[in-house]
């Protein structure tokens, strides 16, 4: 069983990873940012002092998401590629592969700002993971394809949950999507990353006793993307509760 701590982030393949996925929206992303609109549209331009992107990755669109809402966003990343990709598309602008992705998410909230360069400016990149967050540090929490994605223990998973909760201050906002019942994969010809398969019970009993108001959803298999194993994707809207 392969850990989080036993894969080489520092290596994940970016390119490849965004040609198989994100070079163009599919129709699994405009799920994803139909729902996630739907949970920031909730609170009033502005509101959040802090929002929370844990395992940013490579992916620019959830990281926009919050901005209408949001005054200050922090995309936690262990990857030295992913950092290295992120921080080039706030300092040398977006690719514009990204534009549709962001023109589909300000069509559903016109709080965010008018351009999606505008919208990284209130993103902060910072190197960490889960072992790093603060608790109560947020507003709220966004999670998009990580705990899952990162390790065969369905207890680390648990914990990376946990921590993802936590990382909220009482009463504070959580959003998720999930890859369902993906086992370990692969990005191209490369290595084999690991991976735990969850399906919406398994979402429930480690979000139920942690969360208030949880609600999930999902989104069938998406035919237009590579082969991954998975059976469709999970979202997920809960808060941390009140003591």
């Amino acid at each position: 069983m392969r850990r989080n701590r036993d894969a080489d982030w520092n290596a994940w393949p970016v390119a490849e990873y965004l040609a198989e996925n994100y070079r163009r929206m599919h129709p699994c992303d405009r799920g994803v940012i139909h729902h996630h609109c739907a949970f920031y549209r909730q609170f009033a331009p502005g509101s959040l002092a802090r929002t929370l992107e844990l395992g940013a990755g490579p992916n620019l669109y959830p990281l926009t998401l919050a901005a209408g809402a949001g005054r200050r966003i922090e995309a936690l990343e262990p990857s030295a590629a992913n950092l290295a990709f992120l921080r080039r598309q706030l300092t040398d602008g977006p690719e514009d592969s990204w534009q549709p992705f962001y023109g589909l998410a300000r069509a559903l909230d016109p709080a965010l700002p008018a351009t999606l360069t505008e919208a990284l400016a209130r993103v902060n990149v910072v190197r960490g993971d889960a072992g790093d967050l603060v608790d109560g540090r947020y507003d709220t929490a966004s999670m998009n394809f990580v705990a899952e994605s990162v390790t065969e223990d369905f207890d680390e998973f648990t914990a990376l949950c946990a921590a993802f909760v936590r990382s909220v201050r009482p009463g504070g906002g959580l959003v998720a999507a999930f890859m369902e019942r993906m086992p370990s994969y692969r990005i191209g010809e490369g290595p084999l990353w690991p991976a735990c398969p969850v399906d919406e019970p398994a979402l429930r009993s480690v979000f139920g006793p942690r969360t208030a108001d949880l609600r999930i959803s999902r989104l069938a298999k998406d035919r237009t993307l590579p082969e991954y194993g998975d059976t469709g994707v999970l979202l997920l809207t809960g808060r941390r509760p009140r003591p």
